[in-house]
């Protein structure tokens, strides 16, 4: 049950994927442009390193503890709709919504949101990176040279799944596994109390 959501999530994911080619998002002030389906050529340059694409391009790629783009972690969900930044919604546990992103982060970026308040942003594709550097697909070993004593890594309460955690206050990040392959599948940021609870306790609430 521990894995499942993320893997629920990186499967949306894959199937929605849009290639993260286009110019930073808009404001939070105005509508993000809609993505088009024509990018299979772009898709090509998804799995550039950031340092081969413009700057416009390497900005879009971060996802921190702060947020993504413009989805802002304490942001409201109800503002992000009316400025057309949301493209659907899930219910999910009493008090979680998940949505998708719209323009540049639709198809790369899950939101989830409590009571009605943006608490964390995962991914299952690279990029984004974070902003030291880590992203889906590589190894807790990777992850280790990258934080240090910064992170570290925690199993969940029933000790059958490992994930790497960063802290940053209140906030953190969190690496957890690929359900295939060795290699971190899901990369999330946001307020300790839902993404460190949702993994030790093995649910997406």
């Amino acid at each position: 049950m521990n894995q499942l959501w993320p893997t629920i999530l990186a499967g949306v994911l894959a199937l929605t994927a849009i290639p993260v080619t286009v110019t930073a998002p808009p404001a939070a002030g105005a509508p993000a442009a809609r993505a088009t389906a024509a990018a299979p050529a772009a898709r090509a340059t998804t799995d550039r390193a950031p340092a081969d694409r413009p700057a416009a391009a390497r900005k879009v790629a971060v996802l921190s503890v702060g947020g993504a783009g413009p989805y802002r972690i304490g942001a409201r969900l109800d503002r992000l709709a009316a400025a057309g930044l949301i493209d659907w919604t899930a219910p999910g546990c009493t008090g979680v919504l998940t949505a998708g992103a719209t323009g540049a982060w639709a198809g790369v970026i899950m939101l989830a949101f409590r009571d009605g308040r943006l608490v964390s942003v995962g991914t299952a594709t690279v990029p984004p990176r974070s902003p030291a550097g880590a992203s889906v697909g590589m190894s807790f070993a990777e992850l280790e040279r990258i934080y240090g004593p910064r992170g570290g890594l925690i199993r969940n309460d029933a000790g059958d799944a490992e994930a790497y955690l960063v802290r940053f206050g209140s906030r953190v990040e969190l690496f957890t596994g690929h359900p295939i392959r060795p290699g971190v599948g899901w990369y999330e940021a946001g307020v300790a109390s839902h993404v460190e609870r949702a993994f030790r306790q093995g649910t997406s609430c």
